[in-house]
């Protein structure tokens, strides 16, 4: 059923991750699915705030964000898996949606944080890609 599955992590939040991974890899061993973990570094926004920050701020942050996502994914995910690594930068749902659309996924899977009245039920970025995604979306609540 399911071939590619999408993991859509927030390394900032590890701890709430963890029953996300676990799903997704117990569903990747069911299915014999490959699994694409992504994270998302935020954009600036607005081109007056990056003049705020170092000219090799974007670059520096980026690698940083591959060898934490690897570090990541070698300590989460065992080794019979076939695991790729993705870090997409800019609006987060955007960045997880067009990346779900270049690997084609079958699924979405994404972790939840608990609800505060600002974003009851699910968070604003879950929330756009459930109503925007053109597979199935699984989310996991921590």
């Amino acid at each position: 059923m399911y071939k590619e599955i999408l993991l859509a992590i927030d390394l900032n939040d590890i701890d709430s991750q963890r029953k996300a991974v676990q799903t997704t890899i117990d569903l990747a061993r069911a299915f014999g699915a490959r699994v694409h973990v992504h994270t998302v570094l935020p954009d600036f926004g607005m081109p007056i705030v990056a003049s705020y920050f170092p000219a090799d701020f974007e670059t520096k942050a980026l690698e940083h964000a591959k060898q934490a996502l690897h570090a990541f994914v070698k300590e989460a995910f065992p080794e019979d898996l076939e695991v790729l690594q993705v870090v997409g930068q800019g609006g987060i749902y955007k960045e997880i949606l067009g990346c779900a659309q270049q690997i084609d996924a079958d699924l979405i899977v994404m972790a939840s944080h608990r609800p505060g009245y600002e974003d009851y039920l699910i968070g604003p970025n879950a929330s756009r890609v459930v109503r925007h995604a053109k597979c199935s979306v699984m989310v996991v609540r921590g």
